[in-house]
């Protein structure tokens, strides 16, 4: 299973610099230091520093320039931080922490992309053939995989990696799978007793009905950009394995002007096995007029 960093909490060594904070701390230091110079020199009659004095005053002036370096070197140091976690590294950064790794970026392959991959690699440094590592060198074989997916059936020794691609409705051409079945297949990476099997993704198609309901001040027009929306994030959140639940497509519904989403078919959720990815058919929205 993949990591999910965003699901991590905040480093502690990352304080987010505060410059009101800052500027307080160096003034009560400054203050302090003057008085311990009045008390130690009173032969100088020094008078005691008043904060409050105008923004023209030196001493301000310098606590001011002081506390932004301070802020502006905190929030330098964060970045540098930043850059050397697995979670929030992008670009270059990530390009040389994924090179600790062994990985390197792919033409064109995006950062979230790259950081799965870092996971997969890592998870799957065994000396066997895991799971992680076969899903590391099937996606690392073409960027036009956007998921795959190793798994077996029953007792079967044979090795089934299921690819789910790019295209819109994910499944994975000809070309695309001999190159795939040549990664797996080398035999640098492939265990001597593994028997490997590529295919595309099982697709299933699903048409999906719903009654709507506008508000009163709503045009007739968001009915098509309900459907839209939700074309929109299916299309995003797709995966292998990904239940197509009808609480999560009929919220997808609820934009601005829909008062009411009831689905009309199918009322359940579509549940997909681990080597098939869901995909959206024909989308049928009645409109049933205009409610509060």
């Amino acid at each position: 299973m993949t990591i999910n960093l965003t699901a991590l909490p905040k480093p502690q060594i990352i304080d987010e610099p505060n410059y009101d904070v800052i500027l307080a701390r160096v003034v009560s230091e400054f203050v302090t230091l003057w008085e311990t110079l009045r008390t130690d020199n009173p032969s100088l009659n020094l008078p005691p520093y008043d904060v409050t004095m105008l923004e023209t005053d030196p001493a301000v002036i310098g606590m001011e320039a002081e506390s932004f370096r301070e802020s502006l070197l905190r929030a330098r140091i964060n970045d540098a931080i930043r850059a050397n976690l697995l979670a929030f590294a992008r670009g270059s950064d990530l390009d040389h922490l994924a090179a600790f790794y062994d990985v390197s970026r792919m033409i064109g392959e995006l950062d979230d992309r790259l950081v799965t991959r870092v996971i997969l690699a890592i998870q799957g440094r065994s000396t066997g053939g895991t799971e992680p590592r076969y899903k590391f060198i099937a996606m690392s074989a073409d960027l036009r995989i956007q998921d795959a997916i190793v798994y077996t059936v029953g007792r079967s020794p044979l090795i089934h990696v299921a690819v789910f691609s790019t295209t819109p409705d994910g499944v994975a051409p000809a070309d695309l799978l001999t190159i795939v079945n040549a990664a797996m297949q080398n035999p640098a990476v492939r265990m001597v007793n593994d028997t490997i099997e590529v295919a595309s993704a099982v697709q299933q198609v699903v048409n999906l009905a719903a009654d709507l309901w506008l508000l009163p001040d709503a045009d007739v027009a968001t009915v098509a950009r309900a459907e839209a929306n939700l074309r929109t994030a299916w299309a995003s959140a797709r995966a292998l394995g990904r239940d197509l639940t009808a609480s999560w497509w009929t919220a997808q519904l609820m934009i601005s002007g829909v008062h009411k989403v009831a689905p009309t078919a199918p009322i359940g959720d579509i549940i997909a096995p681990p080597a098939s990815a869901v995909s959206l058919g024909t989308i049928t929205l009645t409109n049933r007029g205009r409610a509060f």
